[in-house]
């Protein structure tokens, strides 16, 4: 009986569709959409991001965290 394999959905970069060219520290509402809910920057694989935007979203995220926008971690 041959096992069947599900086909990975490939999944596209919202950044790219939007047409975004900077992703700014400021925009905090974007940001979390990126945030697990323990405040951890989620990994390409799961967001579905292109290289480029989730290195400036890793940026972002940082330069937020130091300006006291976002938590660094969200207590459970």
């Amino acid at each position: 009986m041959p096992i069947r394999r599900r086909k990975k959905r490939v999944k596209k970069c919202r950044l790219c569709e939007m047409k975004v060219d900077y992703v700014d520290y400021k925009d905090t509402k974007l940001l979390k959409e990126f945030l697990s809910e323990s405040g951890k920057i989620l990994p390409r694989r799961i967001t579905g991001n292109c290289a480029k935007h989730q290195r400036m979203i890793k940026v972002a995220v940082k330069r937020a965290r130091q300006m006291a926008l976002l938590p660094y971690l969200r207590k459970q």
